[in-house]
This record gives structure tokens, sequence and C-alpha cells, in this order.
């Protein structure tokens, strides 16, 4: 195995191997701890990809409705960049090989999801988008010279050089069971969410956010870590992960009920099941608190179309004993995806030499406190191709002697001990998920503090830690609710609009003083 590269990317899903392929033909070695296209998220997208593609549509109408959703927050220099990549993504992914759904005049199918103004998502195969872009892109991938695909490794942490540049990252080889240090010029982030940390999520488990730890450790800003968006309508079956019932199925008519099979969205927002996704899981989880109970009805707006329109949510209600062609689908909100990250500028670069992000794990300002329904793969494409343009002509040289943090060295390269993420999950899904206070916040970091000392501390449990104690700290230190944040104890959105930065460097920094 090659352990050095002039351009590294950490992360295989449509972020990572969309950026590998633009960077053609300069050479590029991919890594994912996984064998290709299993255990990420990017294959559980059920929504599709919004664009303004339609004959009534326009890219401002799109920024427009991004820019409404994000509460106050979207960079609106970057959300210009995103909409106006709409098309050219679109025709991008179908020139790779991604067959989106068409009508029978050969025009691409577009659907609609809260917030939208218009009906702009492109979606494949019904509830299959992800899939199917995975699909296409791990066949180009593999088919171009240019990329060389490292599966099964994986990253503990990225080294740094004297003056703090990232010059590569430490990796563990799980087939040979070894440890080594892979050098490079310039490495690309792009490792995904971090919804695993919650008790109750749509992502796959493993999803901790550890690139965002690890881009922390290395001194770059982490900005808005308060902002995780709750899906909400997972399937409240009893499965972990849950299932995703996607927005779509609102889209196409199926609405919201309690037990009783009476509407409630009207008593929380005008746009009843499209309003922004913050206010309709916070309504769900208002519903289920209160012993009513929440449940999708689908039955007269899709029915007997269920099977063929929405193939995957089918097979889950299947497996859970339930037809939602004639019966009512239970559903509870559930961490879903993190508008912040690691601070990126809008080609895609962090605050510190040598390191890009891309995809959920960046925070380049298009999703600001509320992501807009299906902006995620849309971005994930506009912006890999950024870096890209950036990094393909681009001279690099390898940083002076990258040496890797002693104290992650020593660990066990495994993930958390079951029992460690059982307890931090259950404190995040707890004090800092749907609403959040002081007091709740507080009990968070305590349990994160005690688990600190666990007697089986591992690089798994370490990065997860790190990545729950910057989304908690964000959380108090936003005080004021906004978008996916939300304070009881500070229920009102300040008129200053203000990010939450966070260097993780200086506090860790402090705290050596504190202790001197």
């Amino acid at each position: 195995m090659a352990t050095n590269s002039d351009i590294l990317i950490i992360g295989a899903g449509v972020a990572g191997l969309y950026t590998a392929l633009k960077l053609g033909p300069r050479p590029v070695t991919v890594i994912t701890a996984r064998p290709l296209g299993k255990g990420g998220s990017t294959p559980w997208a059920q929504g599709g990809m919004a664009a303004a593609v339609g004959p009534d549509d326009t890219p401002n109408l799109h920024f427009a409705d991004t820019m409404e959703a994000g509460a106050g927050l979207v960079d609106p220099e970057a959300a210009s960049i995103l909409v106006d990549g709409g098309a050219a993504a679109v025709d991008d992914l179908q020139r790779l090989g991604v067959e989106f759904d068409k009508d029978e005049d050969g025009n691409l199918k577009l659907g609609r999801e809260a917030a939208h103004c218009r009906d702009r998502i492109v979606h494949a195969t019904g509830d299959q988008a992800g899939v199917a872009i995975m699909d296409a892109l791990i066949k180009a991938a593999r088919a171009s010279g240019h990329i060389a695909i490292l599966e099964r490794i994986v990253v503990e942490d990225l080294l740094t050089d004297d003056n703090g540049a990232v010059g590569g990252a430490l990796i563990y080889d799980v087939e040979e069971g070894e440890r080594a240090v892979f050098d490079a010029a310039e490495t690309v982030m792009a490792t995904g969410g971090l919804g695993g940390l919650y008790a109750v999520t749509t992502n796959p488990t493993p999803a901790q956010g550890h690139g965002m730890a690890f881009a922390a450790r290395a001194g770059a800003v982490i900005r808005d870590p308060e902002f995780v968006q709750f899906h909400p309508t997972a399937l409240d079956i009893g499965v972990d992960p849950a299932p995703l019932a996607t927005e779509a199925l609102r889209g196409n008519g199926a609405h919201l009920v309690n037990k009783d099979g009476s509407r409630f969205m009207e008593s929380y927002h005008k746009a009843l099941e499209l309003a922004p996704r913050d206010i309709v899981a916070r309504a769900v989880e208002a519903e289920v608190k209160a012993g009513r109970g929440a449940f999708l009805d689908a039955r007269e707006a899709i029915g007997a179309h269920f099977p063929d329109a929405f193939p995957t949510v089918f097979a889950s209600c299947q497996k859970a004993g339930i037809d939602p062609r004639t019966e009512l689908v239970p559903v509870a909100p559930a961490a879903h995806y993190h508008m912040g990250g690691v601070m990126t500028d809008l080609d895609g670069k962090s605050s510190i030499e040598g390191l890009w992000a891309v995809g959920e794990v960046a925070s380049t300002g298009v999703h600001g406190a509320n992501r807009l329904a299906s902006n995620s793969l849309l971005e994930a494409v506009v912006f890999g191709a950024r870096i890209a343009d950036q990094l393909r002509e681009k001279e690099v040289s390898q940083p002076v002697e990258p040496g890797a943090p002693a104290d992650r060295m020593e660990l066990p390269s495994k993930p958390a001990p079951k029992d460690a993420m059982a307890t931090l999950r259950k404190a995040m899904s707890s004090g800092c998920a749907l609403i959040r206070s002081e007091e709740s916040l507080e009990d968070v970091i305590e349990t994160l503090h005690e688990l600190e000392t666990h007697e089986e501390m591992t690089s798994g449990l370490k990065s997860a830690l790190i990545t729950a104690q910057l989304i908690t700290q964000g959380a108090l230190m936003r005080e004021e609710s906004r978008g996916g944040h939300f304070r009881s104890d500070y229920p009102q959105t300040e008129k200053e609009i203000f990010h939450t930065e966070i260097c993780a460097t200086d506090a860790y920094e402090e705290e050596e003083d504190n202790e001197e």
C-alpha cells in the first residue's frame, strides 16, 4: 500500500468521489474505512437533489428559499454559487451515468419538499437517489486511472507540521492490523456527518463526526456546530438506525396525524406538513410527548402507488409489519444532518493550510441554521467541483516533517466501546437534541467528562467525545433559538446575527495554562 500522495481525500461518499473524479487527470488517493459504497450516509439519501431546472423555476427562486430556510445565517454568496450550479450538476451526474427519473416525454420528473416554492427535486427510482448516484460515481471512479482507492483504511488523526499545516493523516490498515503515516501535500476531508452521536438517527451509527474532530484537533476553525437538523419523520419502529420516511411523501400529499386521525400541523405553522424541518420536527416531538402520537398518513395521497413510488420506505414498513397503503405509519424525529462543521471559504479551503473540506463535514455557508431539503447532495457536487478546480493545477509541496499527536498513537485503533457510545448517545438525545437548555447542556458536558476516563478509551471514542463537546459547547454559546437550535431558556431569536466559531486548539492551550 502506497503511503503518500499529492492529494488525499478522506471519505468516499458523493462528496469525496465526485471531488476525486473532477480532479482528473491529477493523481489522487481516496481513503475509506469500509468497502466502497458501504457504511456511508449517501446511499441512504432518499429525497433526491434540489436544482432549479423546471420550466417555472429559476436559480433566484431557489436562492430565496435557501436564504429563508437558513434563518439568517446563510452566506448569500455561497448560496448563489450553490443554486447557480444546479443545472450543471444535474447534467454532469447524468453524464457520469446517473439515471434520474423522467416522464414519458423525456423530461426530468420534479418533486417538492418542505420550504421549496417550486417542484425542483430530481429523483432516481423514486426514493433511491443516493444509491443511484453512488453506484454511478463508484463505477466512474473505479474506471478512472488517476484515482487510487484504498478501502478498509481507518483514519485516526491528521498530521501537521511545525507551522501548523496539514500534511496527511495517521492511518490504520484494518486488513494488515498496522498503523502508518500517510503523507499528503493537500488533504480533503469528506467524512460525512455525525448522527450516530444521537440515540435516534437516520444515519449509519458509525457516523460520529470523526472528521470534524480530526480537523478541530489540527487547529481548524469549527463553525456553528450546534446546528443539528432532525428529520421529522423517521419510522418509529424500534430500529437503530431509524429508517427514514422521505419528505417527498409529504411533498406528494401525505399528511401528519395523531392517534385519533386528526391533522395537527395547522396548530404549528401555516405551511402545514411542508413547513421548515425544525418546526415540523418540534411539532412531531410535542405530539409524541403529549401522548397523542404522530403518524404519517399516505393512504389517500399515495395509496396503491406506494411500492413503486417509494420502494425503500415501503420495504422498511413491510419489515415492521406495516402496510402504508392501508395503515398509518408511526413517526418520530431523528438526528439527520449537521449544518455546521469545518469552516471553509467559497472554494472549500479550511482555516489552516493543506486542509479542505466538502460535504456534510464542511460549513460552506449554504445551510445556515436550517438546511433546505435536498440541498445537501447539490452542495457536495458544486463545492466538490470548486475544490477540484483549485487543486487540479496547483503546485504543491510536501509540508516539512509532519508528525502525529502522541496521545492518539497510543490509543487502540478501534471504534468506541458499545457501553460508552450508548451512554454518550443517550446523553446527547436527552440534553442536546431538539430542545436544549443550560441545565440540560451542562448535564451532557458532565457525562462527556466522565466518559473521558472510560477504562477502554479508543481512537473512535476519543473522536466521538471531541465532536459531542463541540456541538454542546456551541449550543451553550448560542443564547437564543434559531433554526435547528432551540433553547427553552432562550426561546427568542436575537436581532443580531452571529456565527459560533470554535478553535479547539485555543481551548486546549487554555486548559494547559490553567493546569500550570
